[in-house]
This record gives C-alpha cells, sequence and structure tokens, in this order.
C-alpha cells in the first residue's frame, strides 16, 4: 500500500546532507515550510545551496538557517528585509554568494526544470548587468537572454492537504512558489495541514499530483492565537 507519509518532520528531511541544492517555497511568508526549515536549522550543515524566492526576510526559518552558516550560496529574486539580517553581514563579508534573479525568469527557471526544458531565452534583463556573461540573441526584434533550468536535490513545499498517495491541494495564496517547484527536484517533501482520505479530494483542485511528491509530514495548522 502507497502511504508517502512519514511519521516526523526529522524523518521528511532524511538524506540531506552538506552540499545539497535545496529550494523552499512560499512568497514572503506566506506558504512557506517553516516546520521543515526549522528542523534542518538544527542539523548544522554546511555548503548547502538555498533556492527560494526570498532570503533575508526577518520571518520563519531561513534566517536561523542561514545565521547559523548552513549557506553557501543563494538563488533568489529578493534578498532583502525590512531591517538587517544574517544574510547582510554574511554578504558584506564575502562569506555567502548569492545569484540575483529576476522574479518571473526564477519561477520559469524552476519551471523549466519541472517540464524538462534546459533553458530558454527571455527578454527579461538583456542589456543589464543581469546579463552580463550570458549568451544574447536577437529574437522577433528583441534582444533576448539564455537563461538554464534551476534543478535541486531537494524541495520543501507547503500544501494544505493531501491523501496517502501525495497529491496535494493548496489554499489560496500558498500555491506560489510551492507547486513548481514540487517537480524540480530529486526529492520532494511536502508538509501539509491536512491529512485526508483517498478519493477525498476533488481532482479538479489537486494542482500537484503525488508522482511528484516523495514525503509527507502532517503539520498542523496553528490554532486560533497561536503564532502561524
Amino acid at each position: 500500500m502507497i502511504d508517502k507519509f512519514v511519521a516526523s518532520v526529522e524523518a521528511a528531511l532524511e538524506g540531506i546532507g552538506d552540499g545539497a541544492a535545496i529550494m523552499v517555497g512560499g512568497f514572503g511568508a506566506v506558504g512557506q515550510p517553516n516546520a521543515l526549515v526549522d528542523a534542518l536549522a538544527a542539523r548544522n550543515l554546511r555548503g548547502l545551496t538555498l533556492i527560494a524566492n526570498n532570503a533575508g526576510g526577518d520571518f520563519g526559518g531561513m534566517p536561523k538557517l542561514i545565521e547559523r552558516g548552513a549557506i553557501a550560496r543563494v538563488i533568489c529574486s529578493y534578498p532583502r528585509a525590512s531591517r538587517r539580517t544574517a544574510f547582510d553581514e554574511l554578504y558584506e563579508a564575502g562569506k555567502i554568494e548569492l545569484e540575483l534573479v529576476p522574479q518571473g525568469t526564477l519561477a520559469e527557471r524552476i519551471r523549466a526544470a519541472n517540464a524538462g526544458i534546459p533553458a530558454f531565452f527571455t527578454p527579461t534583463s538583456a542589456g543589464t548587468e543581469l546579463a552580463a556573461g550570458k549568451e544574447t540573441r536577437r529574437i522577433n526584434g528583441r534582444d533576448c537572454v539564455l537563461e538554464y533550468a534551476i534543478e535541486a536535490d531537494f524541495a520543501l513545499i507547503e500544501a494544505w492537504a493531501a491523501d496517502r498517495w501525495g497529491n496535494l491541494t493548496f489554499r489560496r495564496a500558498g500555491r506560489n512558489f510551492n507547486q513548481i517547484m514540487a517537480g524540480a527536484a530529486k526529492v520532494t517533501v511536502a508538509s501539509v495541514h491536512r491529512r485526508v482520505e483517498l478519493g477525498a479530494l476533488d481532482p479538479d483542485r489537486i494542482v500537484t499530483p503525488g508522482v511528484f511528491v516523495d514525503r509527507v509530514v502532517l503539520v498542523p495548522e496553528p490554532m486560533e492565537g497561536e503564532a502561524a
């Protein structure tokens, strides 16, 4: 019997070691798998590559992951926060590498990996410093920059509900980067707020089929008045 649920957050992170490339879903504080990231930060890993929309926020577990020196490289579209964080200090000291990617391009590079597309051309960033060193072609009268798909060893995502096959549904803005990351990594780990019986999910509402998901862990939604 297929049952992709694991007993704990720690079990869900099995196999993640030093030097791994890890995608983390979420857009700002929405849809970020904080329980998974917090547990990862507690493992004292080194040399990780973090692929996420933002990495310098002052919310969730990613600042802690960066502060503890686990991250060697960040690929993101928005590394800053409203106040100084550990990322700012490490970057200014040359202790962490940053690859800054326009948000739409970041999403498409991840989606391309999901779809099995190795590279694509986009007009975004043409003629700017972000295009330096990259191949540029004139396509339909516009300069377009060659961008490569981004793949990862692990994707840590958050969804709303799952059945034991790993079929996922999302709630409102929680879908964001989580959906495309699910198919762009060798191992996808999903934290979910609800476990439902097989067949209970409306097939038309399943955004991520279980074929893209390797492990699921139940992280109940905080009760009213508790921290999210």
